[in-house]
């Protein structure tokens, strides 16, 4: 995630006033305050009920959208709102009730019905409208169904526990490595904040976290959780990286305000979008199908 790793910064002169925020750029107690709130929230629902997990995503992605939305109109780019809001409701209730099947098929219908809609707005400026559109259609929605399927199996919750704690230690190994060791960026063109000793942070802990969850809690070997740690910190980084790449582009800092110490949702989704995928794909490799 943007700020999950040190800045490379020169020390302030030492009668400098006292920063309020950490080395990396942000409130760092508010942001573990709303980060260990969202994840209360995430557990009740996991564990209380399933279906009103679903619902939090549909809300999570509708946030998404939102804010990419309005990145979006920073360029002058209109995204087709009413058919991805609906399309994210759909895909994840049908994907988690049917399966991959009803994915497919609702991300295509999306697609048609973002087709349709925006031509009420004439010619002008439909091929960018359009490829944003979709472009935001695959990246949320789409990309999401990955968690309801991997929800939709009998140790569901537990798998997506793991997802999601595999991917927030990739933040906090790559957090701390960076604060004390990061000295040499890995693209400062596009987040000058990442180092290559954070990243290794990342991977050395989010491997550990890996072997010691499989084990635990999905009775998998603890080889695969190291696989599974390597690769979603790879896949996290990247994500990092796309969504800095998005935001620069468009000439945005943060996707929104919307959440204190963190900036936008989106801000906090970059590397679990993508590893949504990565991880449903890890778990059906080591651990079969197990559909409920």
């Amino acid at each position: 995630m943007d700020n999950s790793q040190a800045p490379l910064a020169e020390p302030e002169p030492a009668d400098a006033e006292p920063a309020k925020t950490s080395k990396a750029g942000r409130n760092l107690p508010a942001a573990i305050g709303v980060g260990v709130l969202l994840g209360v929230v995430a557990l009740t629902c996991l564990f209380v009920q399933p279906w009103l997990f679903v619902a939090l995503a549909c809300v999570a992605i509708c946030i998404g959208i939102w804010e990419v939305t309005n990145a979006f109109a920073n360029s002058g780019i209109r995204i087709a709102r009413t058919p991805l809001y609906l399309g994210a409701i759909a895909c994840s209730a049908a994907t988690y009730q049917w399966g991959v099947v009803a994915q497919l098929v609702t991300f295509g219908s999306m697609v048609v019905f973002i087709l349709m809609w925006r031509i009420r707005r004439g010619v002008d400026g439909y091929v960018k409208d359009i490829t944003a559109s979709v472009f935001t259609a695959a990246y949320l929605p789409f990309m999401v169904g990955f968690v309801m399927l991997t929800l939709d199996h009998a140790d569901g919750p537990q798998r997506i526990i793991v997802f999601i704690s595999l991917t927030i230690a990739n933040d906090i190994g790559g957090y701390a490595a960076g604060v004390m060791f990061g000295k040499h960026p890995i693209a400062p063109g596009v987040s000058p904040k990442k180092s290559w000793e954070g990243f290794a942070g990342s991977v050395i802990f989010q491997a550990a976290i890996g072997a010691w969850l499989f084990v635990w809690l999905l009775d998998g070997y603890w080889w695969q959780g190291v696989i599974a740690g390597i690769v979603m910190s790879i896949v996290a980084t990247a994500g990092d990286f796309a969504e800095s790449a998005i935001k620069r582009d468009l000439g945005v800092k943060d996707m929104s305000k919307l959440l204190p110490g963190h900036g936008g949702l989106m801000d906090r989704l970059d590397s679990l979008i993508p590893n949504a995928f990565v991880s449903w794909a890890l778990f059906y490799f080591f651990l079969g199908s197990g559909i409920s």
